[in-house]
């Protein structure tokens, strides 16, 4: 699965854990996360590294976005779309 996919998947895993809620937990993100079996190991590791605690769309995917820089993978890996994008 290309890089570009992982980060479809995970974009996907957290449209699910939100619905039509405004704010999730990040254990919920990763429940919904670790639902999908194309999503490596490696990435889910990412959200391990967020604080605990609600989130919204547009901090949990600057939060993930943070993770994927402070390990330097920006370049391979990429980084998720801000929901306000329309991406």
């Amino acid at each position: 699965m290309s890089d570009h996919a992982v980060l479809d998947e995970l974009r996907q895993a957290i449209d699910e854990a939100f619905g039509e809620r405004d704010r999730v937990s990040i254990r919920e993100v990763y429940s919904h996360a670790s639902e999908h079996v194309n999503l490596p190991a490696d990435l889910l590791a990412h959200l391990n590294e967020l604080p605990e605690g609600a989130y919204n769309r547009q901090e949990v995917t600057e939060a993930i976005n943070d993770v994927i820089r402070r390990r330097g993978e920006q370049e391979s890996l990429g980084l998720l779309d801000s929901p306000d994008s329309g991406a």
